[in-house]
C-alpha cells in the first residue's frame, strides 16, 4: 500500500536543541495515526514542517509520492493537506454558516463576495449545511460564531477542514481546552469521519488517542521511539518508561 505521507530523515534544530531528530514516519491511506509524546518532544515543530510553515534543515517529506519538502503552505493546501486549527481563523462577527460557506468558496477558487454573502448562493449554503450537520452544528447555523462555545468552535474548525476536501488532515490537539463532555463529543465527531480521510492527530488526551488511533507513534526529544497499534504501544516498555508511565 502506497503511503499518503512518507517522512524520511527529518531534522530541525533551534540553536543546540533538536526539535526533530532523524525522524521517519509513514502514514497509510485512510489511517488515523496519532503522534504522542511529552511536552517539548517536537510535536508542534513536526506539524509545522508538514504544513510548510517551517522548513526542515534536512530530510524529505513526500505526499502521495510527491516531494513537498520545499513547497509553500498554500500549495500544500491545494495538493490536499489541511492543517487544523490553523487552516483559517473563524470570523467571530459572522454567522456559523457564513464561515463555512466562505471556506467552501475559497476551496472552489472563487473570490470572496462580501457584498453578496456566500450563504446566499444556494449550492454553497446546501453544502455548508451538510458539513454543519456532519459536525453536529446544523441547529446553530444562523447564530453568530461569537455566541458558540470553545468546543463548538473546534467543531466548526473540523467542518472547515472537511470543506477543503483534504486527503490528509493534520489535527493539532483538537481536545485542548475542552471539558470532559466536549472532549467526548469531539471523539465521537472524529470517529464519524475516521476512515473517510487520512488523519495525523497530535494529542495529549490519552483516552482519546487510544479510542481513536489505528496506529500511534511516540515522539521523544524529536525522535520516534516506537510505532504500533494502541495495544502494542500500551505494552511497550520503552514507551512506558519514556512517556506513559508519567501520565
Amino acid at each position: 500500500m502506497t503511503a499518503v505521507l512518507e517522512i524520511s530523515g527529518l531534522n530541525k534544530s533551534f540553536g543546540g536543541i533538536k526539535a526533530t531528530d532523524d525522524l521517519n514516519l509513514s502514514v497509510t491511506p485512510h489511517e488515523l495515526h496519532a503522534i504522542i509524546g511529552p511536552n517539548g518532544a517536537g510535536k508542534t515543530t513536526l506539524i509545522s514542517q508538514l504544513s510548510g510553515t517551517q522548513q526542515p534543515d534536512t530530510g524529505t517529506i513526500r505526499f502521495q509520492g510527491q516531494d513537498i519538502t520545499q513547497i509553500a503552505p498554500h500549495k500544500r493546501a491545494h495538493l490536499g493537506i489541511a492543517r487544523s486549527y490553523q487552516i483559517t481563523s473563524l470570523i467571530m462577527q459572522m454567522s456559523v454558516i457564513d464561515n463555512i460557506a466562505l471556506a467552501l468558496q475559497a476551496h472552489d477558487g472563487h473570490s470572496f463576495r462580501f457584498i453578496r454573502p456566500a450563504r446566499g448562493i444556494k449550492s454553497l449554503r446546501d453544502r455548508a449545511m451538510s458539513l454543519l450537520d456532519r459536525v453536529g452544528l446544523a441547529d446553530k447555523a444562523d447564530l453568530s460564531t461569537a455566541a458558540l462555545s470553545h468546543g463548538e468552535h473546534r467543531h466548526m474548525e473540523i467542518a472547515i477542514a472537511l470543506a477543503s476536501e483534504a486527503e490528509l488532515m493534520l489535527l493539532d490537539e483538537p481536545m485542548a481546552g475542552l471539558g470532559l463532555e466536549a472532549s467526548a463529543q469531539m471523539v465521537d465527531l472524529l470517529l464519524g469521519i475516521k476512515g473517510k480521510h487520512t488523519i495525523l492527530l497530535i494529542e495529549h488526551d490519552m483516552d482519546a488517542v487510544f479510542a481513536l488511533a489505528d496506529r500511534i507513534s511516540v515522539l521523544v526529544y524529536g525522535h520516534i521511539i516506537a510505532t504500533g497499534t494502541p495495544d502494542e504501544i500500551r505494552s511497550n516498555e520503552a514507551v512506558q518508561h519514556a512517556y506513559l508511565g508519567e501520565e
